[in-house]
This record gives C-alpha cells, sequence and structure tokens, in this order.
C-alpha cells in the first residue's frame, strides 16, 4: 500500500478520533483539530511510522467485534474483581504464559488486553532467540483470573485478528 495512502488513513483516524471525543464543533476548535492532525500525520510519515507495523490496517476489518469481546471481558473482569477485593480474598500469583502470535501488533494487543482486564497485568515479554514465539510473565489477584489467561480464549481471539497476509514479528 503506497505510503500517501496510508497517511491519508492515518489522518481520517486520528481525525475522526478527535471529532468523537472533542464534543466540541466550532470552526476555530474543528480548524485546531485538523492542524493538529495534520501535523500528527506528517511527523508520522517523516519518521516512517505510518509502515504496516506502525500503522496496522490489517488489524482493523476484525477489531470491533474484537472490541465488543473485549468490553464484555472488561465489565465481567470488574464485577469479579470487586467482589475478590470486597470479600478480601486476593491470592496473588506470578505465572508465565505463552503468546501464538506472529506479529508485533498482535502480541502487543494480547499484552494489553490481559493488562486491560482487572485482575491481571502483563509484567514482561519475553521473546525466543528466533523472536517468532513469546511469552508473557503476569501478575494476577487470585488464581481464577490466571485460569481465565490461560485458557487461551484471549490468545485465540487476538491471534484470529492477525491476517494471514501478516508478516513476522520484528
Amino acid at each position: 500500500m503506497a505510503k500517501s495512502l496510508r497517511s491519508l488513513i492515518l489522518f481520517v483516524v486520528l481525525f475522526g478520533t478527535w471529532l468523537l471525543m472533542s464534543g466540541h464543533y466550532t470552526p476555530l476548535l474543528v480548524g485546531l483539530g485538523v492542524v493538529s492532525c495534520a501535523l500528527a500525520t506528517v511527523m508520522a510519515h517523516r519518521i516512517n511510522a505510518n509502515d504496516a507495523e506502525g500503522l496496522p490496517l490489517h488489524l482493523m476489518a476484525r477489531l470491533p467485534a474484537y472490541l465488543v469481546w473485549l468490553v464484555k471481558e472488561i465489565v465481567l473482569s470488574n464485577i469479579a474483581t470487586g467482589r475478590l477485593i470486597l470479600g478480601g480474598g486476593a491470592r496473588p500469583v506470578l505465572f508465565k504464559t505463552p503468546a501464538t502470535q506472529r506479529t508485533a501488533a498482535g502480541v502487543v494487543t494480547y499484552a494489553n488486553s490481559i493488562t486491560l482486564t482487572p485482575g491481571t497485568v502483563t509484567i514482561e515479554i519475553d521473546a525466543n532467540e528466533n523472536g517468532q514465539s513469546h511469552e508473557f510473565l503476569i501478575h494476577a489477584l487470585a488464581p481464577d483470573f490466571q485460569n481465565d489467561v490461560t485458557s487461551g480464549d484471549m490468545d485465540q481471539r487476538c491471534r484470529s485478528l492477525e491476517s494471514a497476509s501478516a508478516g513476522g514479528v520484528s
């Protein structure tokens, strides 16, 4: 995909996000939003940050369904964490789990998804010698949270985000 098309997509995503989050649509503020998003896009283009790794468009088609699932998991984890804290039953554990993602964007998505769900935090990401497989060190408030991670459901969903055409982890 041409860099100019990637830059245009980046600008549209940035400006769309800015419009959604701003809530103010006066000509001055919209103009400042256009200028700031254009400046960010130009800087990303100049440092080559809008390549396939910096702007992983291959994730975008499947991302909405994943985000709906992730929000549901965050809500359920919030409830479980609240019960655990209010009941005083926290028994923290540290454990390692493999990550099967093939791209840097997939590995980061999985690690961040674990951290976003209350009760678990990704502490460290270790890559093997060839950089093709990863292992996460995770802190969980209780063994039940560990079971949620090691079940592999989130890992599989993150891996399905990756397209077959995506390259290896860099």
